[in-house]
């Protein structure tokens, strides 16, 4: 007998915030977390969630306000369009619809639904999914705070397919202060099992970071033609911010901006090799935490 997922979710929401995340690091890597003196990336992204919580966070993770949050700094070019932004399922009028298009939800991570023939969507199941995850507070999964207070509605966005290249790549950066340091290349994520990811370095060179969750992609991709940029917009768009993650897509030529992430893998990355998360947790200086939560 399977345990209650609302029944489950309201008795851990009593947990603090440090509690929770002391108990599930354990969990996740058998060690305790270091709270007084964190090293590694993975401890150093569960300090953040508690020690650096800006207001504008809210913002930059929603996925409808995030648009109009990057559109402002870098400019509406590269903003993939939005077809349209609904409160509730029953708001959406499918015969209006493109034939392609991708249907999220703007305050979590994983719902989403990409169609591209409207004529064999499973409606229902799409409602079911969409419907599911319009319940969910994101926030309680892994504590990321900049997720607790965004208002969950469904956004539907044009389809987006590159003619090089029919599994979206997702060029995602990880920066520091400002700095873009390391990126990976992620390939088929609509498939977990399939899916591919490898870490390159700033000049678009194979490094030897890995996650023991996908699978490294076999080949080596062509760099894109925007790389220079990319690296230029994701250090604008997380100056001052201790960790970022800023996504691109690079479609037929042109750079689009994917999404930001505070906590990559929510802090709990799998590294195949544990060198990687002290590098990367030696580039993330606390000194730049700011709490506007009291």
């Amino acid at each position: 007998m399977g345990i209650d997922r609302k029944f489950l979710q309201k008795i851990t929401s009593m947990l603090s915030d440090k509690f929770y995340l002391s108990v599930v690091y354990y969990l996740k890597f058998k060690k305790r977390m270091n709270w007084k003196k964190p090293r590694t990336f993975n401890e150093k992204i569960q300090w953040l969630k508690l020690y650096d919580r800006r207001d504008v966070y809210t913002m930059m993770v929603d996925k409808y306000e995030a648009k109009k949050y990057v559109a402002d700094i870098i400019g509406e070019k590269y903003i993939i369009p939005t077809i349209g932004i609904y409160n509730d399922f029953n708001e959406i009028d499918f015969d209006k619809l493109p034939k392609r298009f991708v249907i999220k939800c703007t305050h979590d991570s994983g719902g989403v639904v990409i169609c591209k023939d409207k004529t064999k969507l499973d409606k229902k199941k799409t409602r079911e999914k969409i419907e599911g995850s319009l319940k969910r507070n994101f926030f309680y999964s892994y504590r990321e705070w900049p997720y607790k207070n965004v208002k969950p509605r469904i956004i539907i966005e044009k389809y987006m397919e590159d003619k090089k290249n029919k599994s979206m790549r997702d060029y995602k950066f990880f920066c520091f202060g400002g700095k873009p340091e390391i990126m990976y290349l992620s390939e088929g994520l609509e498939n977990h099992e399939t899916a591919g990811m490898s870490f390159y370095d700033m000049d678009m060179r194979l490094i030897d970071c890995k996650r023991s969750d996908f699978r490294q992609i076999d080949y080596i991709p062509e760099k894109p033609k925007n790389f220079e940029k990319m690296k230029e917009l994701s250090s604008v768009l997380s100056k001052g911010i201790p960790h970022l993650r800023v996504d691109w897509y690079e479609i037929n030529g042109r750079l689009y901006f994917g999404e930001l992430t505070f906590s990559t893998c929510s802090g709990m990355v799998p590294f195949e090799d544990e060198k990687w998360d002290k590098k990367l947790g030696d580039l993330i200086d606390l000194d730049l935490a700011k709490d506007e939560s009291a």
